[in-house]
């Protein structure tokens, strides 16, 4: 199956709303065509600046305008994220993604920091992530030099149901950071959220933004919503798993490089339901008890999921080596030692 960026919106239709066993059975024909089947990516997701954010995104609960049980609190000291990213290496996550309640990066000391963070990370061997807000080309690249792998940036839904969600931002806006990350060379990693009372239009749509980006996502994560007593989206009913796996078989039809990352709303689904998610091509997961600010599968209940399912955890920079590319920006682990 040939790689393509010029998806019509009659070809995704037509893939999206065939008979739900057809549609997963062609996107596990896709997968196993271009990734190990029993091979599922660990990732952890780590708070490292909690809200007071200035964006009003209905669905978060770090948005500073919404009263929600969150706390505000800084940027988290050095030692306490590098020994973050040492337990989560040791439960078995292979990348680590540390996210910043901001809506956009600025030249300062906190943003020092991060790429400090991100070289700290970086010499641990794993692929490191950055969720931070809208930035800047100049800034993707300051990220990139100091060994970050990928970028996080999700359109969340699509463009015609976008200004239903959030006011603080265009679309354009989130575009717009998509290609400073690409211009930097830095791995893109750009999803949405389902169950947000979009339609099934607004799915594809989505999906048709995201696979007709100038290159495919490196990794597509599909979050279903939480909601969070407290935003605007509190009394949303969530996606069905038939939802769910749907979006995730289209979206791994259309992209088959990407990594499609099972997300947000995992602790709704029992075994059955993830074990469906990775048969219709999810091929990465967030471990961890906390996704940010809400409730996420602990390591025990996915180790053991991984075990029903003789599932291994994929290993770091996999992709790169298979394609003989060398990711040169893992420097030794030197300085580190006071940080285990």
């Amino acid at each position: 199956m040939e790689i393509r960026n010029n998806w019509t919106r009659e070809e995704v239709e037509q893939i999206f709303n065939q008979p739900f066993l057809d549609l997963v059975y062609q996107a596990a024909s896709v997968h196993r065509a271009y990734h190990d089947p029993n091979e599922v990516q660990i990732s952890t997701l780590l708070s490292i600046k909690t809200g007071g954010c200035p964006e009003d995104c209905s669905y978060c609960s770090q948005a500073a305008r919404y009263h929600t049980n969150v706390k505000v609190q800084k940027l988290l000291p050095y030692e306490e994220v590098i020994q973050a990213a040492v337990r989560a290496k040791d439960n078995g996550s292979s990348r680590f993604c540390m996210g910043a309640a901001w809506r956009e990066v600025r030249d300062n000391k906190d943003f020092d920091r991060v790429l400090d963070m991100v070289k700290g990370v970086n010499s641990l061997g794993m692929e490191v992530c950055c969720t931070l807000g809208m930035l800047s080309e100049e800034q993707a690249q300051k990220l990139k030099d100091a060994g970050l792998y990928a970028y996080n940036h999700n359109i969340d839904t699509s463009e015609e149901y976008y200004e239903d969600v959030i006011s603080t931002r265009t679309y354009d806006d989130r575009l717009e950071t998509l290609g400073n990350v690409r211009k930097a060379k830095l791995s893109v990693c750009s999803g949405g959220i389902i169950g947000m009372g979009e339609s099934t239009a607004d799915r594809i749509g989505m999906l048709l933004t995201l696979a007709n980006l100038p290159e495919h996502p490196g990794s597509v994560p599909v979050n279903n919503l939480v909601p969070v007593e407290g935003t605007p989206f509190e009394n949303q009913k969530t996606a069905s798993v038939w939802d769910l796996v749907r979006v995730i078989a289209t979206a791994r039809i259309l992209m088959p490089k990407s990594a499609v990352r099972l997300s947000a709303g995992r602790l709704e689904l029992n075994y059955e339901g993830q074990a469906f998610c990775f048969m219709a091509g999810a091929n990465s997961i967030f471990s961890g008890d906390v996704l940010l600010t809400t409730p996420n599968p602990d390591a025990k209940s996915d180790k053991e999921l991984f075990q029903i399912l003789n599932i291994k955890p994929k290993e770091a920079f996999k992709d790169e080596k298979k394609s003989g590319i060398e990711f040169n920006q893992i420097p030794s682990a030197q300085g580190l030692e006071h940080t285990h």
